[in-house]
């Protein structure tokens, strides 16, 4: 992802609004595609509608790949509502668009709402995308349009932390 000037002031007011915004997209196709789990162990409850997978966990949606330790996935009605990694830092990537840099993030937890294309990372959380880095104990990513909310406007522990790299220089 390029970034020009007018991005960057745009980086420096969402700052104080407690707010980061990319510009990328999601791929299209990647809500419509199934979710695969591989685990080393799983465990269904149909009592309380849980499967519970442990031991290098590996998810996939589409584009969507997550690492983690262990899964949680509640189900409503028959179907992945909600989905819960947790590890010594699980991590995703993603592709916004063909040919572009892929999105790559971790956290200590991070919950997935397919029906809301929404993951929310948690403790320890950091996103990448070329030379920006976003940091913070709490940030929003939604999958589809590639929108990044970190932070709260409400808590000064949950302050955002971002890094913009300038390019390297190019010899001619």
């Amino acid at each position: 992802m390029t970034i020009n000037n007018k991005q960057i002031l745009a980086f420096g007011f969402t700052l104080l609004l407690g707010l980061i915004q990319s510009t990328a997209w999601g791929l299209a196709s990647d809500a419509d595609q199934p979710i695969v789990i591989d685990s080393n162990t799983a465990t269904y409850d149909d009592k309380n509608n849980t499967s519970i997978y442990t031991g290098n966990v590996v998810s996939i949606q589409g584009s969507i790949k997550v690492d983690s330790d262990k899964l949680v996935v509640y189900f409503v009605d028959g179907e992945a509502d909600k989905l819960v990694f947790t590890g010594n830092k699980a991590k995703f990537r993603q592709k916004p668009n063909e040919g572009d840099e892929d999105i790559t993030g971790e956290a200590l937890i991070g919950e997935y709402y397919p029906k809301k294309n929404l993951l929310i990372l948690i403790n320890q959380a950091t996103v990448w995308q070329g030379n920006t880095t976003y940091s913070s104990d709490y940030i929003q990513y939604d999958i589809k349009t590639s929108l990044v909310n970190a932070g709260e406007k409400t808590s000064d522990a949950k302050r955002v932390h971002v890094i913009v790299k300038p390019k390297a220089a190019t010899t001619k």
